[in-house]
C-alpha cells in the first residue's frame, strides 16, 4: 500500500491483515487507532477508530469532508472552484505498513492515511498521494530513488503560563548543557518513546532560540520520511504534555528572534549509489546531482509557498539568522538556502546530501518534499547548470555583485511567494490543478487573516497552531 494507490474494499489481504493486527493491538492494551493526515495549511488532522473497527477502516475507509483542504490554521474556510463547500465526502484509508503503537500515549496506535474518493479514485488534493506519484515517476523516468529526512525544531513552554503567552520552560544558552539538564527527564522519555516506535534518532540537542530543541532522524524514502515528521511531532507533544509542558512547532513564537525550522535533507540515488558523492563535479557531486540542486535553486522563490507557507514563516525568514533567505548555495554554508552536506571522509558515499533551509514545520511535509523533488527533477531533466557557490553571509554581498551572481532575496511576504508559485508551471503541474489552486487559496487566506497585525500579533496568531 505504501508504494501504490489503495483500492477500497478490494485490497488483497488488507482486511485479513487488519483483523490480525486488531487482535494483536488489543492484546497490547491498545484501544484506539489515530488516523492522521496533514491539510494544505500544514495542520495535522485526525480521526480515530476503536481498535475493533480497524478492519472496517482498512476495507472501506473512514469518512472525512474534503472541505479541510481549504481550512486555514485558525479553522476558517476559504474556497476554490472545486473545494471549500460542505458537499461531498472522502474516505481515509490507514496505511497498515506504517501502523505504530504510540509509546507516549498508552492505549493508542497511529497510522497515516491515504485519502480516496467514494468512487475509489485517489483524491487529487491528497499530498501523500502526490508525493508517492512524483517519487514513482522519478524511478520510472530517471531510475532514481530518494532518501529524505525532516529536521524537527520546537520550543518548550511552561504549561502553567498565563493564557497563550510563551514562557520558556528551560533557561541556559544555545546548545548549553544547562538547558539539556533542565529537560533531562522529559528528553529521556522522548528518546525512549521514539525508539519504541521504531524512529531512528540521529541527534537531540538544545537549539539557538529560547526554550528551543531539535531532533534529527535517519533518512528514509520520502513518503516514510514525511510520515515520520508527523509521528515525531505527535510524540514530542504527547511526552511534553505528560511532563506538564507545552510545545510549539510554529515558525516563530515571538515577533523577533530565531524561529523553528524544519529543514529538508534529500539525496538522489541510482542502483544503490548516492549521486551526491563519488562524482567528478564540485564536492564529489555527479553532474546529475549538480543539475538537481540547480533545479531546486531555480524554483526556490515559488517553493517558499509550499515550504514556508505561513505568515509566521516570514518572521523566521530573515537575513543573518541561518534561515537561508537568498537564492544561493554553498558547501556547509548555513546562511545559504541550499547547503551541500558532504559528510565526513569515510562515509560520504552514504552521508552526502542536499539540505534545503527555507523550510519550517507549518509546511505540509508531503507537499514540501513533493515540490522540492519536482523542482530538482526539472533541473536534472534539462541538465541545468549550477552557478557559482557563495561563502559567508550573502546578506553582506555588494548589491551589484549579488545581482551578477544571481543571489537575490527570497519573497519577503506570503503574497509574493504566491505570485511566484502562480507563474511556476513546473510546480503547479507537479501538484495538479486541484491542489495547486487549494495552495493559492489557503496561502492568500492566511495572508488576509493577519492583515494589519504587527510582528508580535502575527507570532501570537500562530503560536500554538503548530
Amino acid at each position: 500500500m505504501s508504494e501504490s494507490d489503495p483500492v477500497p474494499g478490494g485490497r488483497p489481504g488488507e482486511v485479513e491483515r487488519a483483523t490480525a493486527l486488531s487482535g494483536e493491538l488489543t492484546g497490547q492494551g491498545v484501544h484506539g487507532v489515530v488516523l492522521a493526515y496533514v491539510d494544505t495549511a500544514g495542520i495535522a488532522r485526525v480521526k480515530t477508530v476503536p481498535t475493533a473497527k480497524l478492519a472496517a477502516a482498512a476495507a472501506w475507509g473512514v469518512g472525512m469532508s474534503p472541505v479541510f483542504d481549504t481550512f486555514l490554521a485558525d479553522d476558517s474556510i476559504v474556497g476554490t472552484d472545486v473545494l471549500g463547500s460542505p458537499d461531498g465526502d472522502l474516505r481515509l484509508y490507514p496505511d497498515l505498513d506504517r501502523l505504530t503503537v504510540l509509546a507516549a500515549q498508552p492505549g493508542w496506535a497511529w497510522a497515516p492515511v491515504d485519502r480516496i474518493t467514494q468512487e475509489g479514485a485517489p483524491h487529487p488534493a491528497c499530498g501523500r498521494t502526490v508525493l508517492r506519484r512524483i517519487v514513482a515517476g522519478a524511478a520510472e523516468r530517471h531510475g532514481i530513488t530518494f532518501r529524505a529526512a525532516v529536521e524537527v525544531e520546537w520550543v518548550v513552554g511552561r504549561g502553567d503560563a498565563d493564557g497563550d503567552a510563551f514562557v520558556p520552560a528551560v533557561s541556559g544558552p544555545a546548545y548549553g548543557a544547562a538547558r539539556q539538564v533542565e529537560l533531562s527527564d522529559c528528553a529521556a522519555d522522548l528518546l525512549a518513546a521514539l525508539a519504541a516506535q521504531g524512529v531512528d534518532v540521529e541527534q537531540f540537542h538544545p537549539e539557538y532560540a529560547a526554550g528551543q530543541f531539535e531532533v534529527s532522524v535517519g533518512a528514509l524514502g520520502p513518503v516514510a520520511a514525511a510520515d515520520h515528521s508527523v509521528l515525531v511531532r505527535q510524540t514530542i507533544r504527547a511526552v511534553s504534555a505528560r511532563h506538564g509542558l507545552r510545545v510549539s512547532f510554529a515558525p516563530a513564537v515571538l515577533g523577533q528572534g530565531v524561529g523553528n525550522g524544519g529543514h529538508l535533507h534529500l539525496s538522489a540515488w541510482r542502483d544503490g549509489t548516492n549521486l551526491h558523492a563519488g562524482g567528478t563535479a564540485r564536492y564529489g557531486m555527479t553532474a546529475e546531482a549538480e543539475s538537481f540542486v540547480a533545479g531546486v535553486l531555480g524554483h526556490l522563490p515559488a517553493l517558499t509557498a509550499l515550504t514556508a507557507p505561513s505568515p509566521a514563516s516570514r518572521l523566521r525568514l530573515r537575513p543573518s539568522q541561518w534561515a537561508g533567505v537568498f537564492t544561493a548555495w554553498g558547501r556547509e554554508t548555513r546562511e545559504a538556502a541550499l547547503r551541500i552536506v558532504t559528510g565526513t571522509a569515510g562515509i560520504r558515499d552514504r552521508a552526502a546530501n542536499l539540505e534545503v533551509k527555507p523550510v519550517d514545520l507549518a509546511a505540509n511535509p508531503y507537499l514540501a518534499l513533493a515540490s522540492v523533488i519536482a523542482a530538482g527533477l526539472d533541473g536534472l531533466a534539462s541538465s541545468a547548470p549550477l552557478p557559482e557557490e557563495i561563502t559567508g553571509d550573502p546578506a553582506r554581498l555588494d548589491p551589484a555583485a549579488a545581482a551578477a551572481r544571481g543571489v537575490r532575496r527570497l519573497p519577503v511576504t506570503l503574497t509574493e511567494s504566491v505570485a511566484a508559485f502562480r507563474t511556476d508551471g513546473v510546480l503547479r503541474e507537479a501538484l495538479g490543478p486541484v491542489l495547486a489552486d487549494a495552495v493559492i487559496a489557503v496561502r492568500l487566506g492566511e495572508a488576509g487573516s493577519v492583515e494589519g497585525l504587527d510582528d508580535d500579533g502575527v507570532a501570537a496568531a500562530y503560536r500554538w497552531k503548530y
